[in-house]
């Protein structure tokens, strides 16, 4: 097929790529302006327009897609369909009518649950089994159109926001491609969304990363993989910040010699061995296998303690 590519993160590039790969003719890739990213401030360009000019595919970098120029823009390239996957701008109406197979979008999750950004970290945060693509025609709402394809994956029980990212990533990738021919050939069946069951979930914010230690030690070990590798799960021991990597949820009182003392306030640390620190939750308890301290490099928790001493009954927290 014919397509005019808009997108602009890893997860978009991945999509490109296969894309290419399956030999359709990518005419035109839209993809966000360049931007200064790191401490260095230097330039740099998204990874989609890495990708297509690694391809020799003509990039378009508009600031707004919707001003009357770039729409103009657009209904000058001759394409069958358009595909979206984290362009990071809202197409007009006008422009999702532009080409005959209208506009499909690569959605992280299986629609109508997560709606929105960050639908990969969320369904992490909210101890969601089971997630995938949603391959959807796009209409003037935010990830509402019909669903036309979806793949469907298990999430492991240790699964992280980062990992859970690549393996969206590439199962995207591989639903376009089954998907653009099925298209062309008229054999995908338009789905409306069940609004019933549609959830819509926010971008995430560093604010977010703070552990909140009156929470249950499941819901803080999901905070910890779903944040993972941003904006990271922290706390703070002596007024140092401490970032959390690895966890585990171990039940109160099921092991006799790991359990916690009533009147235990929530953060405080009620044991320790070589290669862990256990820490008293709003209900049961987190073993801390992984960590980094403000001005350190990431360390397992075995590590750590060979360099810094922490005291039973310490409380983390502000």
């Amino acid at each position: 097929m014919k397509i005019v590519f808009m997108g602009t993160p890893d997860f978009a590039a991945e999509a490109l790529q296969a894309i290419v790969d399956k030999g359709h003719d990518v005419r035109l890739v839209v993809t966000q302006p360049d931007k200064v990213r790191g401490r260095g401030g230097m330039v740099s360009a998204s990874p989609v327009k890495e990708c297509a000019l690694k391809n020799n595919i003509e990039v378009f970098q508009p600031v707004k897609i919707k001003d009357r120029e770039n729409v103009d823009r657009l209904k000058s390239i001759d394409a069958d369909v358009y595909v979206v996957a984290a362009f990071g701008q809202i197409l007009s109406e006008e422009i999702l009518n532009i080409p005959p197979f209208g506009c499909i979008n690569i959605h992280a999750s299986l629609l109508p649950k997560y709606r929105g950004a960050a639908p990969i970290q969320w369904c992490i945060l909210n101890g969601e089994t089971k997630t995938g693509v949603t391959i959807m025609q796009m209409d003037k709402g935010v990830d509402t159109g019909d669903i036309l394809y979806t793949r469907t994956m298990d999430i492991d029980s240790k699964e992280t926001g980062e990992g859970l990212f690549d393996k969206l990533s590439a199962l995207g990738a591989e639903a376009i491609c089954e998907a653009l021919p099925l298209l062309e050939q008229g054999k995908l069946k338009a789905l409306p969304q069940d609004e019933s069951e549609a959830t819509h979930v926010g971008m995430l914010k560093k604010e977010m990363g703070e552990i909140d230690w009156t929470r249950s030690a499941c819901e803080i070990e999901r905070l910890i993989r779903g944040l993972n590798s941003w904006p990271s799960a922290y706390t703070y021991i002596n007024g140092k910040s401490l970032k959390i990597w690895d966890s585990d949820v171990i039940k109160d009182n099921v092991d006799n010699s790991m359990s916690v003392q009533k009147g235990t306030e929530a953060g405080t640390i009620i044991d320790k061995d070589k290669k862990s620190i256990y820490v008293a939750c709003g209900e049961d308890i987190l073993k801390i296998n992984s960590l980094q301290l403000e001005g350190k490099k990431r360390m397992d928790t075995a590590s750590f303690l060979l360099g810094y001493n922490v005291e039973i009954g310490e409380k983390l927290g502000r």
